[in-house]
């Protein structure tokens, strides 16, 4: 497993180490996937009001591009040079007819009820995409297929995988302790309240348990 273990290398963010391939990495590793539907969807809502429902045509109609980006865990592993392809959120916002911004937080979960919390700034930034493909390959399980939330200038816990809901907020959603509202990779936003450079040692000490070889897994109901 020498290869899922992060190394030093040139040109990487403040505190990080870089892996040979992108894992499967989870806070559950050892259950598999969760079954996902056959295609992309997105519902989007303003609190309890429903506003769109994004289904995959709409992604194709929008002409999905590829981007490169670098990727980021908060656990202080990177991969470079991933392509994914996708549709830049805000496009996709607009084309559900959501041109202003609805409310200046946001909510997204995925199908294995993990979530993140945004301000609109992030989420709207230029190289947010609703991915479906990772280097030329469908999403599959294993990095959130059918449809994820990647978000390259944050950490990976910002990448949510399973993307089924963006539910905007008026109010700022609670931050679980261990995350950060901004979580900027450049800025090292590794925790709401602890120190960055104090959180790197433990941090690193969970790339074993949480970033796992890829494997074929079948997908159940459990949590990811």
């Amino acid at each position: 497993m020498t290869r899922y273990w992060p190394r030093a290398a040139d040109g990487l963010p403040p505190g990080q180490g870089l892996l040979a391939e992108m894992p499967r990495f989870s806070a559950k590793p050892f259950l598999p996937p969760p079954a996902a539907p056959s295609g992309p969807e997105l519902a989007i809502t303003l609190g309890r009001q429903p506003l769109a429902q994004v289904a995959g045509d709409l992604l194709e109609s929008l002409g999905p591009r590829d981007v490169r980006a670098d990727f980021h865990c908060v656990t202080t592993w990177s991969v470079t040079g991933l392509v994914w392809r996708g549709v830049p959120l805000r496009e996709v916002l607009a084309a559900a007819g959501i041109t202003e911004m609805p409310a200046p937080y946001a909510v997204a979960l995925g199908t294995d009820r993990q979530w993140a919390s945004f301000v609109w700034e992030d989420l709207s930034a230029d190289d947010v995409l609703l991915a479906t493909h990772l280097d030329g390959e469908a999403l599959d399980g294993r990095h959130g297929g059918p449809l994820r939330l990647v978000t390259p200038s944050q950490y990976g816990y910002k990448n949510v995988k399973h993307f089924m809901t963006l539910n905007f907020q008026h109010h700022e959603p609670a931050v679980v302790s261990k995350q950060h509202l901004r979580a900027r990779v450049a800025l090292e936003e590794r925790h709401t309240r602890l120190s960055a450079r104090a959180l790197r040692l433990p941090y690193g000490m969970l790339v074993g348990p949480t970033a796992r070889p890829l494997r074929a897994v079948a997908p159940t109901r459990c949590v990811d």
